[in-house]
């Protein structure tokens, strides 16, 4: 299988979700962030700065400490071995570190210029921690959580995503009085298979339907029986 994004020991997952832009967006993004986030810690640490000091230094236009640039560092290699597992673990983890920067964010906010100011926050680092937080979110995201999910979305035919284009039930629907009949007497037949009253042709014909995925194709089954009775 080829490699996607053609990066050395980039695996690829068994079922092959890895061709496409939603992949590539998912890893590339988590390696791209990593990138920014790894570069401020190590700048932190190559600084020297005070580990748990509540003042912090200036870094890259941010305030950081010691501790501040290990967290750095340790988030930076999350994503990155994330970005290598697979791009569901990519998007996943994205999906949460996006959620603890915000929350990050707002923590600190509320102990600026206080003892308990552990990682040295200053605004600056609050708005660039709502900035990264919103980015990751929005990359973890992409081809995953919308309406209308790209064509070559892994996602698209779980639940929460798209339906596929063969189960649009929008152009499926009766549209002559046979095929309403139909319909009605479906749905009398799967309630008597689950009540376990149904009657032996009830039960053959809700078998059959069971074989198709679409509307339209268990509407025909069910009028295949029909003609194949009159017959």
């Amino acid at each position: 299988m080829t490699h996607a994004l053609h990066l050395p020991h980039w695996s690829s997952s068994a079922d092959g979700e890895e061709a496409g832009l939603v992949p590539a967006v998912h890893r590339i993004g988590a390696v791209v962030v990593a990138a920014v986030i790894a570069a401020f810690g190590v700048l932190g640490l190559v600084n020297g700065l005070a580990y748990f000091s509540t003042d912090g230094q200036r870094v890259a236009g941010l305030s950081s400490n010691g501790l501040l640039s290990t967290i750095s560092l340790v988030t930076a290699l999350v994503l990155v071995v994330a970005a290598f597992r697979s791009s569901r673990v990519a998007s996943t983890t994205m999906l949460v570190i996006g959620v603890l920067f915000l929350v990050s964010a707002l923590a600190n906010l509320a102990v600026l210029e206080t003892d308990l100011n552990v990682l040295a926050f200053s605004m600056a680092n609050v708005i660039f921690s709502i900035v990264a937080g919103l980015v990751l979110l929005t990359l973890g995201a992409y081809g995953r959580v919308s309406g209308n999910l790209p064509p070559d979305s892994p996602y698209r035919a779980e639940g929460g995503g798209d339906v596929p284009d063969d189960e649009d039930t929008s152009q499926q629907l009766p549209e002559t009085p046979a095929e309403r009949a139909a319909e009605r007497a479906m749905r009398d037949a799967e309630l008597a298979v689950v009540e376990h009253r149904a009657t032996p042709d009830q039960q053959r014909r809700v078998t059959a339907m069971a074989e198709v995925r679409t509307r339209a194709d268990r509407r025909a089954v069910w009028m295949s029986f029909d003609r194949a009775s009159l017959g």
